[in-house]
């Protein structure tokens, strides 16, 4: 364990890093901070943080950096995230307030990280698995042909054409839209498959070929595996960071553009509290160079998907993890009222 001066040493070392974007040295050190002792026991902290793998030497400058175990430390000893402006809150609050469906609300939120930590924002889909059912419709397109329209509690809203294998009036579907809605509305999308597993025997028998039909339809509707879907935005902002890269952009980029790569990074959504992963602890080889922020967002205090952010590891933490939590909050009163 490091002896708290020494841990201040660090935060200090990885503060002055992320600030200046140089290397840092003792004399800087003890003339930016009041770390209450000599510059040469500041040298003797960092020799030892050194010998520890929690700062290294850059080629020949006399500074050290953070390497990813120290951010790791700095992370992991954090008093707490930074507290966003009153001002940055009622922007992230107008903002979110004028999406008028899920899709602008997901778009919204992507561009709205990206602008608040400058960094690259990826959000997930609420997903249909952790998801409740808020109403199903279903409406007559031909004597023998229906849309099923799925409204979760999430606001996402799923179509599907279904072929019956017989007419079916529009009393049978009045009856059928009613019976469907009483014992699906309310409850999660896990449970569907066993609440409407009878339901076809309740019915003529003219009529249940069709509401089994339109069963399998709906049942296939939660299992699809299109339904994770992500969107990313402010790619871009990683033109800025540039020297953050030892080698070059291009694996950061190419990581990007693989969703399940994406997924993984945000990781499971039914753990929905803050995941900071930085540097080598991400699986990727392309971004080792990396750090990822990401935390669950949803209604009911349940997650429903992640959100979050992929920076350099010389990140401001304390201010992107805020953000990203802030956001995180929003998003899921939005659902809440939706």
């Amino acid at each position: 364990m490091l002896s708290e001066r020494r841990l201040e040493v660090l935060r200090a070392i990885v503060q002055d890093y992320v600030g200046t974007e140089e290397p840092v040295g003792s004399k800087a050190l003890t003339e930016r901070h009041k770390l209450g002792v000599s510059p040469a026991t500041v040298r003797n902290d960092m020799a030892a943080l050194e010998d520890e793998g929690f700062i290294a030497q850059p080629h020949t400058s006399a500074g050290r950096i953070p390497t990813d175990k120290g951010y790791r430390l700095f992370v992991d000893r954090m008093a707490g995230v930074k507290p966003l402006s009153a001002a940055e809150r009622r922007a992230i609050e107008n903002f979110l307030d004028g999406a008028v469906d899920l899709d602008d609300v997901v778009g919204r939120t992507v561009r709205l990280l990206a602008q608040l930590t400058r960094q690259v924002a990826v959000v997930q889909y609420p997903s249909l698995t952790r998801s409740t059912v808020r109403h199903v419709e279903l409406l007559s397109l031909a004597p023998a042909r229906l849309m099923l329209v799925v409204i979760t509690d999430t606001g996402r809203v799923e179509q599907r054409h279904v072929d019956c294998p017989a007419p079916f009036g529009e009393t049978s579907l009045a009856d059928l839209r009613a019976r469907l809605n009483s014992r699906v509305a309310g409850r999660r999308f896990s449970d569907v498959p066993q609440l409407v597993q009878d339901l076809p025997e309740s019915f003529d028998p003219g009529d249940q070929g069709t509401v089994a039909t339109v069963l399998a339809t709906l049942l296939e509707t939660l299992v699809e595996e299109s339904e994770e879907r992500l969107m990313i935005g402010g790619t871009a902002n990683l033109t800025r960071f540039g020297h953050d890269f030892p080698l070059v952009i291009r694996p950061v980029l190419e990581a990007l553009e693989e969703q399940v790569v994406l997924l993984k990074l945000l990781g499971e959504a039914k753990d929905p509290g803050m995941t900071v992963r930085i540097g080598h602890e991400n699986v990727h080889e392309g971004l080792n160079s990396t750090s990822v922020v990401s935390v669950g967002y949803g209604s009911g205090g349940e997650a429903v998907a992640k959100l979050g952010v992929v920076g350099p590891t010389r990140m401001d933490y304390p201010g992107t993890m805020g953000a990203v939590r802030a956001v995180a909050r929003y998003v899921g009163q939005i659902l809440a009222e939706s």
